[in-house]
């Protein structure tokens, strides 16, 4: 029975899904202007691994996160880069996919662009016009928020607290558009030179918010299980979804709201943010770093909890995993003098079963995954025990190895070791790639890059070319 802190409640609940052994997720995805820090990987990496438990727990999880490819951040990059915003969409999308491909984060179900659904958008805002939840105002459109009732439900605030907050911070410019300060933008009257589309209110964009609301719905459904994210898109972000979708569809838009927390820098525990100008990107620290150890740094950690990020975080993490793959590898050694006939004690499985138990009552408990990782360590230790021992059972070696695979895989940490492959044939692969890319033969590319990921090897696309590492 796994329960999970919902923010919505500010208590943790049984999950209950929607449909029996389904869960249907949306996380909401980066804005691609740049490539990915490690706080954007932190979200990234705790619903991966959220998603990998409830799959492990036999449910059929359809995971959805989008990619905002029309923000002012890309239009201001694109004229940096004298390039289209979607070229430099392009661009970072495949980036924020090797990146978090060497990290061992599975592919969403699906990844939805805004680019892809503005109809979709359009014709979602004027069923909020329409039920008087929005109103245009010089080539704009806007959200009125007073008309939803329990706006501020999500970040427990009350709407005349917020429209204070929002009255402070607003120019003079947007209070004339506006019928009350708190109201927010659904779509955004088309600038000079700007990419755009043709609407009933004139050229133009989608607001941030709308994006997210129409996605979900459109492929999740009006009602979602879960709807995940950093804290910090808490309010506003996710607080205007909620208003957003159930105006419209009339309907609770997520049973389950779940917030991972910050990345923090060094000593100062400043939250890590591009804004703040303290981050490090994931694309230069997987050049220092091994990807297994990054991962296994952000998996474990419970997914609420802040974590910091230092040089002494990330060695004692590879040196805690570096324990669980000896133990392992030693297993495996082990079997080549194990004896396939030795008659099993059957206490010798039971403690490896019930320490699985185990690792299941913590994940099961809001995904406690650093209370796991203590299992995991007691296993390891009943592991080494074992494999000390004189005479050993082939069947409680593999039964052992299997269980611990699988709970690593949990969080994304592969153990089994992969064949080699030559390095002419890495190359040859690579040369292909490019090829496939210059033709915009993406669909080759991607499958090029995902088999040599399946054999341990992750590509790093530089200015000078594409150079390669092994996992």
């Amino acid at each position: 029975m796994i329960r999970i802190y919902n923010t919505l409640t500010r208590e943790k609940e049984v999950f209950k899904p929607i449909e029996e052994g389904k869960v249907k997720m949306y996380v909401c995805g980066p804005t691609v202007y740049n490539y990915i820090h490690i706080g954007n990987s932190r979200s990234t990496v705790a619903f991966d691994t959220v998603r990998r438990y409830f799959e492990y727990r036999r449910y059929e999880v359809n995971y959805v996160s989008n990619f905002t490819d029309v923000d002012d951040k890309i239009i201001r990059t694109a004229k940096e880069m004298k390039l289209s915003p979607q070229e430099v969409a392009d661009k970072f999308i495949e980036a924020f996919h090797e990146d978090t491909d060497a990290l061992g984060v599975k592919k969403a179900t699906l990844h939805p662009r805004v680019m892809e659904n503005i109809p979709d958008i359009i014709s979602f805002i004027e069923v909020l016009i329409h039920k008087g939840y929005a109103y245009a105002s010089d080539g704009d459109v806007y959200y009125r928020t007073e008309k939803f009732e329990n706006y501020g439900k999500l970040s427990d605030q009350s709407i005349k607290d917020l429209w204070v907050g929002a009255s402070e911070r607003l120019e003079e410019s947007e209070n004339v558009k506006k019928e009350n300060p708190l109201d927010f933008a659904l779509w955004k009257e088309a600038k000079e030179e700007e990419i755009s589309w043709e609407s009933p209110w004139g050229n133009g964009r989608p607001g941030w918010h709308i994006e997210c609301s129409v996605m979900a719905t459109k492929y999740l459904g009006d009602t979602i299980d879960i709807h995940g994210g950093g804290h910090d898109l808490t309010f506003p972000h996710h607080e205007n979804e909620i208003a957003q979708s159930e105006a419209k569809t009339g309907e609770p838009f997520a049973h389950y709201w779940m917030h991972n927390g910050f990345v923090t820098m060094g000593e100062s525990s400043e939250k890590m943010s591009k804004s703040l100008g303290n981050f490090v990107l994931v694309h230069d620290i997987l050049k220092q770093v091994d990807p297994q150890v990054l991962r296994f740094f952000l998996a474990t950690a419970h997914y609420r909890r802040p974590i910091k990020f230092s040089k002494q975080a990330v060695d004692e993490a590879s040196i805690n995993l570096d324990r669980i793959k000896t133990a392992f590898q030693n297993a495996e050694y082990r079997q080549t003098d194990a004896d396939s006939s030795l008659e099993i004690d059957g206490r010798d499985l039971q403690v490896f079963e019930e320490l699985e138990i185990q690792f299941r009552k913590e994940m099961d408990d809001d995904f406690q995954a650093d209370n796991a990782m203590s299992v995991i360590y007691q296993f390891i230790k009943e592991l080494n025990l074992y494999t000390e021992r004189e005479t050993v059972s082939r069947t409680v070696l593999e039964e052992a190895m299997g269980i611990l695979e699988n709970l690593m895989g949990v969080f994304g940490i592969t153990l089994m070791e992969t064949e080699d492959i030559l390095e002419s044939d890495i190359q040859a692969l690579i040369d292909e790639r490019n090829q496939a890319r210059k033709d915009k033969n993406f669909m080759r590319s991607d499958e090029i890059r995902d088999f040599l990921k399946e054999q341990g090897i992750i590509l790093d696309d530089t200015p000078q070319g594409t150079r390669w590492r092994k996992v």
